[in-house]
């Protein structure tokens, strides 16, 4: 049997690339993306030494993408699509429209044809699906408000994809400049009853098919996919019931594209949405999870591979041009069109960060360009280049819209002050303004507990603090969770205690204890570490799910991690214990304590 096949070769030599790079941006304190980019360039054809298969490579990415939109599928609800329509259907499509007219007028200045200029605008228009949900997941996002229109923004996006993929085929057979029409229904009827329906009727068929899809999935596929899920859950076998999963998210998103003509990553997305009605959701996301995050790293390598480092060298001002329009042009008209909504700076900054790049919708409209005689190769180049730099410069992206936040704010605030308006009249101005959901002020407690997260084991942690008359606040990133917390006079803090300045609001040099209540044990090591090293005598409590993640925790300074299995079978032994044994105590343990409230010093750490 041959050891060198085409498929171990390149999945091989992708990931192990793919992970020494990315180790070695996070180690420059940069973002492995940018590793995983370099190790494509690298098994590119542009490059001297080992050239992957350039034909498997995207193949093998866009199971990843079909695996990501499922997942985030499972964390949406129909409801929450619904709740972002008003602002994610015209702020898509006034941007799609405003980075098309930059990108048509770039390619006009080049003297390109008008088709191949309108070709190249929409390439620039549509954002990653990868990149924009890979840096939402990163900050913990997706389920806030900001994630719920980022997403919707990206669902609209890939609608007006597929009907752009529809109409530009037609449009060059029209204008003389490609091929016939390529849309099945639409061929298929034309050559049954000899009709010419022109671009009106596959505009009309297209649109037909994905409200027949859509159609499908909320009438049946939500009652069909959850009772599947369940009959396979009550075989008890975990392997089959993975297999499950990964079959509905791959099929359905094959059937989508196949049948009706939607994207694959718009297939998989209304699987999981569907799936997400079910209390099967959370561990089918957890089973697709390692999936996700592998053929993820695949995409960044077959995006890389498709780049020519020499076009920095002879076309860089076109270059500048195209990333202006990605990055500048479209994250400002994002920016703009939020606030026109009268959203929150946050959330405006927020989404204009999360589209200020390109990817995989771009790289099909390009070649689909080319191939048709509209673009001209040195269009897609450029393409190929800005997607590229444009996804590096992302994570930067972010960064100064996060720096830029609290100078706006301010600005804000001065020009309140001096604003001669009477005082009644400004305070009813202010009261009259949306209230910023994601704005966080710095607590003023001390020697108080902090507990990061309130999911099923933070809500039990709090209430308990809460009955003990602990001083304490959560730090939480679901709007729902916060929304409940604030409802029951709970103090919290919205945002990702993984970040340092999340820790410093909560004012963790003055804290007496830290719970961590969250289940990603990941995350959990590095909030321990920070909080070890600005407060010393802390008390540090957090959770684990296996006796590798206690040594982990308690490495990097955690004074007690409770395992869950493990406690589930002291509590097991007890309530057996007092059948057959009057009320044996534990064997290994006692009683989990109440936290009570005390005025002496935090207790010193072994």
């Amino acid at each position: 049997m041959p050891h060198d096949t085409p498929l171990i070769s390149t999945i091989v030599g992708g990931l192990v690339l793919a992970f020494i790079f990315g180790a070695f941006a996070h180690r420059l304190r940069m973002p492995p993306l940018v590793g995983y980019l370099i190790a494509g360039v690298l098994v590119g054809p542009h490059t001297p030494g080992y050239v992957a298969d350039q034909n498997l490579a995207p193949e093998l990415a866009e199971i990843g993408v079909i695996l990501l939109m499922f997942g985030v599928g499972l964390h949406f609800s129909l409801k929450d699509l619904l709740s972002v329509r008003g602002i994610a259907v015209p702020g898509a499509i006034v941007q799609i429209a405003f980075a098309t007219l930059l990108g048509w007028g770039l390619g006009a200045f080049m003297g390109w044809s008008t088709g191949g200029s309108l070709v190249f605008g929409l390439a620039l228009s549509v954002a990653s699906t990868v990149v924009l949900l890979k840096a939402l997941q990163e900050r913990r996002l997706v389920e806030t408000e900001r994630g719920r229109i980022a997403v919707g923004w990206l669902i609209v996006e890939d609608l007006a994809m597929v009907l752009a993929l529809v109409l530009i085929p037609a449009a060059a057979s029209i204008g003389g400049e490609g091929h016939a029409p390529v849309e099945p229904l639409s061929a298929g009827l034309s050559r049954l009853f000899g009709l010419d329906l022109g671009i009106g009727g596959m505009i009309a068929m297209t649109l037909v098919k994905v409200a027949l899809f859509v159609a499908l999935m909320l009438v049946f596929g939500r009652k069909l996919i959850p009772w599947t899920m369940h009959r396979i859950a009550h075989t008890g076998s975990r392997e089959l019931f993975r297999l499950g999963v990964l079959a509905i998210a791959l099929g359905v998103a094959f059937g989508a594209a196949k049948l009706f003509g939607v994207s694959l990553a718009l297939g998989a997305f209304f699987a999981g949405m569907v799936l997400a009605e079910s209390e099967l959701s959370h561990r089918a996301a957890q089973e697709s999870l390692p999936l996700r995050d592998a053929f993820a790293v695949l995409f960044f390598v077959s995006v890389g591979m498709l780049f020519d480092p020499n076009i920095l060298i002879d076309k860089p001002l076109p270059i500048l041009a195209t990333i202006f329009i990605i990055v500048i042009g479209k994250s400002v008209a994002a920016l703009l069109i939020v606030l026109a909504f009268k959203k929150p700076l946050s959330t405006a900054l927020t989404i204009s960060a999360s589209l200020g790049q390109i990817g995989e919708f771009s790289f099909i409209l390009a070649a689909l360009g080319v191939e048709l005689g509209l673009l001209p190769e040195e269009g897609r180049d450029l393409i190929l280049a800005g997607a590229i730099i444009s996804i590096i410069l992302n994570p930067l992206l972010f960064f100064l819209c996060d720096r830029m936040r609290p100078l706006l704010d301010g600005a804000k605030r001065e020009d309140v002050v001096a604003d001669p308006a009477p005082a009644a009249e400004a305070i009813a101005a202010q009261e009259e303004m949306p209230p910023e959901d994601d704005e966080v002020h710095p607590t003023a407690l001390s020697r108080h507990s902090i507990l990061v997260g309130y999911g099923r084991v933070g809500s039990i942690v709090g209430q308990n603090l809460k009955s003990s008359a602990t001083p304490f606040l959560v730090i939480e990133d679901s709007d729902k969770r916060i929304g409940e917390l604030k409802a029951q006079g709970i103090e919290t803090l919205s945002g990702n205690a993984v970040m340092r300045e999340t820790l410093d609001l909560a004012n963790l040099s003055g804290a007496r204890s830290i719970a961590i209540a969250i289940p990603n044990a990941f995350e959990a090591c590095r909030i321990v570490e920070q909080a070890r090293s600005v407060n010393p005598s802390i008390l540090i409590v957090a959770r684990a799910h296996s006796d590798a993640e206690v040594d982990e925790l308690k490495q990097y300074g955690a004074d007690t991690v409770i395992m869950g299995e493990r406690e589930i079978a002291l509590g097991m032994v007890d309530r057996l214990a007092q059948v057959h044994h009057e009320s044996v105590p534990y064997e290994d343990g006692h009683e989990p304590d109440t936290i009570m409230p005390t005025d002496g010093p935090p207790p010193e750490r072994e």
